[in-house]
């Protein structure tokens, strides 16, 4: 695989929105402690969490209420997560410092440029991509993040027996998902088509409210195999 930056089309659109003051100034202060800033070189896991454990990257946190909650139930494992949106960045950080978390650990850049150039294959033992942007227009369909492209480099990055986990509430993009997931000859599903939610993890209020609404949410969780 070319492991090339040239890439036309971004799964995001940097809409920032609005920052609280307190999230303002967690991402000032405390990003220099838990943020790792975007280099063209290859970033040593256990080093940046000062420990060797587990690694699992989750790609596209949001606000990071699901992030910081599965960091706190999950000690014994180091996250690393990718977002974008300074708002969101700064909303983890001050959940870091108020839970006084030491397992996390963040990179605001794009994703794929982050595992190409900083990661090596063969490092993760699990991945997250909770609720991608769906991009439910036909003709928006190529910025989604879920392409065979990317389930290939994701592969590379994964140890043997990691896991891949998706989570999705657009029925149309968990049926992408979980083809694309199937076509990628490293990858065995879990289950036999769509998995039932890991209690690692947490239902978030927008998805409590849509199943309440009766409205369908999906986890594809895959292993690498070889």
């Amino acid at each position: 695989m070319s492991e090339t930056l040239h890439r036309p089309v971004r799964s995001f659109v940097l809409r920032q929105g609005r920052m609280s003051v307190a999230q303002g100034r967690a991402h000032e202060t405390l990003m220099p402690r838990f943020g790792i800033p975007f280099m063209t070189e290859t970033l040593d896991l256990d080093h940046a969490f000062g420990r060797s454990a587990p690694k699992i990257l989750e790609i596209g946190f949001g606000m990071g209420d699901s992030t910081a909650q599965i960091a706190r139930s999950n000690p014994e494992n180091d996250y690393l997560c990718i977002e974008v949106h300074t708002p969101g960045v700064g909303s983890l950080l001050k959940q870091i410092e108020e839970s006084g978390l030491s397992n996390i650990r963040i990179i605001q850049h794009d994703a794929v440029e982050v595992l190409k150039v900083m990661l090596d294959p063969d490092t993760l033992d699990g991945v997250h991509i909770f609720f991608p942007d769906p991009w439910p227009k036909k003709r928006h369909h190529k910025r989604r993040l879920i392409q065979a492209e990317f389930v290939a480099l994701l592969c590379d990055r994964l140890k043997k027996g990691g896991y891949l986990h998706a989570a999705t509430d657009w029925e149309e993009y968990a049926t992408h998902i979980l083809a694309t997931f199937s076509a990628e000859p490293r990858l065995i599903n879990t289950a036999t088509d769509y998995a039932p939610r890991p209690d690692y993890r947490p239902l978030t209020k927008f998805e409590q409210r849509g199943l309440k609404l009766g409205h369908g949410v999906w986890d594809i969780v895959f292993r690498r195999d070889i």
